[in-house]
């Protein structure tokens, strides 16, 4: 495997821990996979999911708590059966952000 496989690796693991009923960043998700400044590379590889994955890409979310998915109508209908109410697009990072 070579590094890039690694990371990737990396990031896949730290999405797939974020528990039911919480969110994390994509600036977390990249520090806590060791990649530290590597937002946008968190969202690219996002954005080349297999359709029906089952890892948890709507509990990913931007730095300011919105969600800037394509995917908008999918990642909210799966948060509200989460529990978690986006309101106009906002998740309250302090009611429900992931902190390991």
């Amino acid at each position: 495997m070579n590094q890039t496989e690694e990371y990737q690796q990396a990031i896949w693991q730290v999405i797939a821990a974020i528990p039911k009923g919480r969110v994390a960043t994509y600036g977390q998700i990249a520090t806590m996979a060791g990649q530290s400044g590597k937002s946008r590379w968190v969202g690219r590889l996002l954005s080349q999911l297999p359709q029906g994955t089952s890892l948890p890409w709507h509990r990913v979310i931007n730095a300011s708590g919105r969600i800037t998915n394509p995917n908008f109508d999918l990642q909210v209908s799966r948060l509200i059966a989460e529990g978690i109410r986006p309101n106009a697009g906002k998740i309250s990072l302090k009611d429900h952000q992931w902190c390991p």
